[in-house]
């Protein structure tokens, strides 16, 4: 099997958060720097590009991490960011690409290895877990309907994509004006087809400061081995 490679995006300001969430600190690291771990030790992991804030923090982490093959500078919106970090991956359009949020610390090693082995098989796999509440549409306040959460996931990250794809994907989103919600909307959107794998449940994002709290629960010796 060829190694991926990763394109960890931590180019958010973190708004919700209130300060730079990536960077935060938990359990002796930053935030980006468990992600950045996981895949650094991942066997099926080659190389790293990461897009940061800005160029100047890119430095201590290509001297950090000898995985990392380029650190370049994010852009106005999450897939801004995420051409940027492809642009900085040479290879054939065949090539695994995997793009993951450095907001996201406690992502597995088997959750790494489901997403790369089915999009290397399928050319595209994003992990999902289930939807457990009630799910409503509603307008105006007002509810619409009740939708069948038995055909609703929540989605998550890494997505894994064959490289010449997801270049079509974000260079169509570009050329159309189009801002999708992650880069599975973005190749669906050229007619591509998703696949999925099992997500986990304690791969969580940090958005808000209280997800800190639930990363610090999780932060067991299981979850230490698995990354």
């Amino acid at each position: 099997m060829t190694r991926a490679t990763a394109v960890v995006v931590a180019a958010g300001e973190g708004r919700r958060f209130g300060a730079f969430k990536q960077f935060a600190a938990l359990r002796g690291k930053s935030v980006l720097d468990w992600s950045l771990s996981a895949f650094a030790s991942h066997p099926l992991i080659g190389a790293i590009v990461l897009v940061l804030p800005d160029e100047e923090r890119g430095a201590s982490y290509l001297r950090a991490y000898p995985e990392i093959v380029a650190a370049v500078k994010g852009g106005a919106r999450r897939q801004d960011s995420v051409a940027n970090g492809i642009r900085a991956i040479g290879g054939g359009p065949e090539d695994i690409v995997l793009v993951h949020d450095g907001a996201r610390p406690l992502v597995g090693r088997d959750l790494i290895s489901r997403v790369v082995e089915e999009a290397e098989r399928r050319g595209a796999a994003i992990p999902v877990i289930p939807v457990e509440d009630t799910v409503k549409e509603i307008e105006a306040g007002a509810v619409i309907r009740t939708l069948d959460r038995s055909t609703l996931v929540r989605v998550q990250t890494p997505q894994g994509f064959a490289l010449g794809l997801l270049r079509r994907a974000l260079d169509a989103a570009a050329a159309g004006g189009y801002e999708g919600t992650d880069e599975a909307s973005l190749v669906e959107r050229i007619g591509g087809r998703i696949f999925t794998v099992a997500g986990d449940p304690r791969n969580i994002k940090i958005t808000e400061p209280w997800d800190l709290v639930w990363a610090e629960a999780c932060f067991d010796d299981e979850i230490r081995n698995r990354i």
